[in-house]
């Protein structure tokens, strides 16, 4: 029985409605998928994006704003919809396992992961969060906590926060322990909640965690055999969208070095599941990363996505 840690995109929960009700069918959709995989003897720990749900989240705290109700930080925040998606998704499992007669207990962890304090993200912010304002907006929304307000593609300005990189998931040995109790946990949920240790205190810092990057730190963390990370096609390209465009099957580190330094992948989309595969495999020559659709979930073990090996 091999340890996966399985990482489902926030895009890929949110699709076109975003009321409760439609995210719920779609969890509960790709559930069916995680639990017959499961089923087929794999033991798996899961982490969600979170990206759409806390941006619309921020938007409901901007509206309702108010002398006796102020809009709550983005930790707090982050930390809200790792509870809702992950309420989602535990609920959905425990309904599949139930339907397969499967005793498997699933719980979802509020997690925080630690960043560095002087991690270079937080000089020069770039991750866009929440609404769009006009920049007379902007300018009166950053005189509030000095936010940093930047124009995001012609479209309004929006606030930008920093996306440094995940060093450690506070929560992890509780995680093993679930693991080996024979649990399946649903954690770092959106990246997980940033922290930075303050005179060995950990502090939430208004930041957002990248979520392929933290399941990679997590399935190190808790010694996993794969990092599985589903996206919305079967295979990585090279030359995408171009007539010699080409699907990618099995591939080394190497191999995947090459293409990042080519510019084959996208910094906003592919690149940082391939970066974060790429980390995980170069940390021990057994491990294994697979990038793909949850539709292929089942097959990994045959080969299908592409599997980046040493």
């Amino acid at each position: 029985m091999s340890l996966n840690v399985i990482a489902l995109g926030g895009n890929a929960i949110l699709e076109n409605d975003p009321t409760d009700e439609a995210q719920k069918r779609t969890v509960s959709k790709a559930a069916e998928k995680i639990a017959a995989f499961v089923a087929g003897g794999e033991q798996v720990v899961i982490c969600h994006g979170n990206g759409p749900q806390v941006g619309n989240l921020l938007i409901q705290q901007k509206e309702a704003e108010s002398v006796n109700n102020p809009a709550l930080k983005l930790d707090t925040c982050v930390a809200m919809t790792e509870g809702s998606i992950g309420y989602w998704l535990q609920n959905a499992l425990t309904n599949e396992f139930h339907q397969l007669d499967l005793p498997i207990p699933v719980v979802s962890i509020v997690t925080q992961v630690l960043v560095d304090k002087k991690d270079s993200s937080f000089n020069d912010p770039t991750k866009p969060i929440g609404p769009f304002y006009t920049q007379e907006e902007a300018n009166k929304e950053k005189q509030k906590d000095n936010s940093i307000f930047k124009e995001d593609a012609g479209r309004g300005y929006r606030k930008v926060v920093a996306s440094p990189q995940p060093k450690e998931i506070i929560e992890k040995e509780a995680i093993q322990k679930m693991v080996q109790s024979g649990i399946l946990p649903i954690c770092a949920g959106g990246g997980g909640v940033p922290v930075i240790k303050e005179n060995e205190k950990l502090v939430g810092v208004e930041a957002v965690n990248d979520k392929d990057f933290s399941a990679y730190v997590l399935a190190e963390n808790i010694e996993a055999s794969n990092l599985i990370i589903l996206t919305a096609v079967d295979n990585i390209y090279i030359n995408y969208g171009k007539k010699d465009q080409q699907a990618l099957t099995t591939i080394t580190v190497a191999e995947a070095e090459k293409y990042i330094a080519e510019g084959h992948f996208a910094a906003g989309s592919m690149l940082p599941k391939i970066k974060a595969a790429v980390a995980f495999v170069k940390g021990d020559s057994k491990r294994k990363a697979i990038i793909t659709s949850i539709e292929n979930l089942e097959k990994v073990s045959e080969g299908v996505g592409t599997q980046i090996t040493y």
